[in-house]
């Protein structure tokens, strides 16, 4: 459960993952019961992760090779037992892959195919992203000072190029949960506009205070 949990607390949907016993035809001679955690891939379910439980097949098949005892006293019980070993096993690759499959999304935005990928914020590569709203060097200049604020607390991108608009596009694209921009009004009232990546919903906040809430926002 701990480790289906964990697909659950990074933004695996609900209903794209299940946990699957094995069947005692399917088991291997070490093992005493398996589960996979299991994905909804286009293609059907497919195994994410085994986890099996080894029992105490490993370190007893061990010790009577080694003819070393590799049992435990438990002082509180006043016995002796060899550990048990329970055994997951998953890859890099297709989990990362199922969190992909699972996190892209396309809407319709005024007339327009808005293409999301809809991460965690802790498996986005980029955090926040930091945007002037022009190439302007009184843009430029203080938000790069801002972006200097921000790298040591989180992975940030800085992008300069293009309308703001596309530039948001292309963040939705990357999967990056927050954009920050400075424009012309942040000059007079010391303020920049947060963008939330899957609403689209911005608010000013002071420069003051960004720290804050882009944490309480991540929820790191």
């Amino acid at each position: 459960n701990e480790r289906f949990q964990w697909y659950l607390d990074l933004g695996m949907p609900a209903d794209q993952l299940r946990l699957r016993d094995h069947d005692a035809d399917e088991l291997s001679h070490y093992s005493s019961g398996t589960a996979d955690v299991e994905f909804l891939f286009p293609w059907g379910w497919d195994e994410l992760e085994g986890i099996a439980n080894r029992g105490d097949y490993d370190l007893s098949a061990h010790a009577a090779r080694s003819r070393e005892k590799l049992d435990y006293f438990d002082q509180a019980s006043n016995e002796r037992y060899v550990p048990h070993v329970i055994e997951p096993a998953a890859g890099a690759t297709r989990t990362m892959m199922a969190f992909l499959m699972a996190a892209y999304d396309e809407e319709e935005v005024r007339g327009e195919t808005r293409t999301v990928l809809r991460l965690h914020p802790r498996l986005a590569p980029f955090k926040v992203a930091v945007l002037p709203l022009s190439k302007k060097p009184e843009l430029t200049g203080p938000t790069q000072e801002l972006l200097a604020r921000l790298q040591p607390r989180w992975m940030c991108d800085y992008d300069e190029t293009q309308n703001i608009g596309k530039r948001y596009r292309r963040q939705d694209e990357l999967g990056t949960p927050l954009c920050i921009t400075y424009d012309f009004d942040s000059l007079e009232d010391g303020a920049v506009t947060i963008r939330d990546r899957d609403s689209m919903e911005q608010e000013r906040v002071p420069l003051d205070g960004v720290v804050d809430a882009i944490e309480a926002r991540l929820g790191f």
